[in-house]
């Protein structure tokens, strides 16, 4: 079952698919989902031979809404220098595809979602899900729209964690891979500071245990409070002091009280509370979940090599020098991992001083490079 829309105010199409009726979509923990719905915004058109399929894939708080008017916030996608006509990602050369990931909020399956059994939302009856099973689902709409190899899979943070899943998971039905500051597996540091983020919200009495669909009011201060924690990790400590230093907020002195007197602190509450009216509690549980569990060498006894051996993908894998979430150091055991076994990867640290979200922004060097490897790889 289909829905389709034409979106009058850019080139793409905004669509939804239901899946997973006759064959569940299996999942690591052992369960299955059946059925659930992908929902996925696409650019450009499929070639006769079907060989120009691009999936680009989103990070932890991100949507199919990668170019163009996002219709559930009125702002503009989240990468609109990529995707588009004559840009890196060239929709006059390439048919693209952008995926709400599975456990999300934005029309696919997740815990915001009816529960078609109990005509409820799910809440915490969602079964937990990993990036392997988000990778299971675009995989399912992939072999639903008859595509037998993408010729790439793009994405940066949880976005490149999908891309090596594809890598590991499916490599024959990729081309080429392009993970940006991403990690092969999720550090040690980084389920801390997701814990913090769950426990702000689980922590938030209006939280229900994940039943707060039931109430008129949702766990706002606490999912606020996560977003607010995490947003620092994406942004480096120079840029913060670009931006911010210690200016004081619509004020000329301190006023000895617990108001925003920096400007720092009125950055992070409007980055909280602005949050809470696009992203679902629940899903923001299950994804940093899913991104916890995350390590492409767990299945190969530990050992990263083992899980790329004998793969036919070509790799261009790229990191920022100011990202401190995911370094350049675990882009480069990725790299030491593709060498080991002989894998075709080019790989590149671009200087940025943004941190982490510098993959989001204006960053030429990134677009140049893109551009550049996908034209390459096209003409051969």
């Amino acid at each position: 079952m289909k829905e389709k829309e034409k979106n009058a105010k850019d080139d793409g199409f905004v669509e939804e698919v239901t899946l997973g009726e006759i064959h569940p979509l299996q999942l690591s923990s052992g369960g299955t989902l059946s059925p659930f719905k992908i929902a996925y915004k696409s650019w450009g058109k499929l070639n006769s031979d079907k060989s120009n399929a691009i999936l680009v894939c989103h990070a932890l708080t991100g949507d199919q809404y990668a170019r163009g008017k996002n219709p559930l916030t009125g702002k503009d996608g989240w990468w609109p220098k990529m995707i588009g006509p004559g840009l890196p990602i060239d929709t006059n050369k390439y048919f693209v595809i952008c995926t709400n990931v599975l456990g999300s909020c934005s029309g696919t399956s997740g815990p915001k979602e009816i529960n078609t059994k109990t005509n409820e939302p799910y809440g915490l009856d969602f079964p937990v899900i990993t990036i392997a099973d988000m990778v299971s689902a675009q995989v399912m709409l992939v072999n639903y729209l008859k595509i037998d190899q993408l010729f790439s899979v793009i994405g940066g943070s949880m976005g490149g964690m999908q891309v090596l899943q594809w890598a590991v998971n499916h490599s024959a039905r990729v081309r080429t891979a392009i993970p940006i500051a991403s990690t092969w597996r999720h550090s040690a540091q980084n389920i801390a500071f997701h814990e913090v983020g769950r426990q702000a919200i689980m922590a938030d009495p209006n939280w229900s245990k994940g039943r707060y669909f039931e109430n008129d009011n949702g766990p706002h201060a606490g999912l606020s409070v996560a977003r607010m924690a995490a947003h620092i990790t994406y942004m480096s400590e120079r840029s913060l002091t670009a931006k911010f230093g210690r200016n004081l907020q619509d004020r000329e002195k301190l006023t000895f009280g617990f108001d925003a007197d920096f400007q720092v602190e009125s950055y992070l509450r409007y980055q909280g509370i602005s949050f809470v009216d696009r992203f679902d509690a629940n899903s923001y549980l299950y994804i940093t979940r899913a991104m916890d569990y995350f390590d492409i060498s767990a299945d190969y006894g530990g050992n990263l090599s083992k899980a790329f051996e004998n793969t036919p993908v070509k790799f261009c894998i790229m990191s920022f020098t100011s990202d401190w979430l995911y370094t350049t150091q675990e882009s480069r055991e990725i790299v030491r991992a593709l060498n080991a076994v002989g894998a075709q990867v080019s790989s590149v640290e671009i200087d940025m001083e943004k941190g982490h979200d510098s993959f989001l922004l204006d960053c030429p060097e990134m677009f140049n490079i893109i551009a550049g490897f996908l034209a390459a790889e096209a003409g051969k």
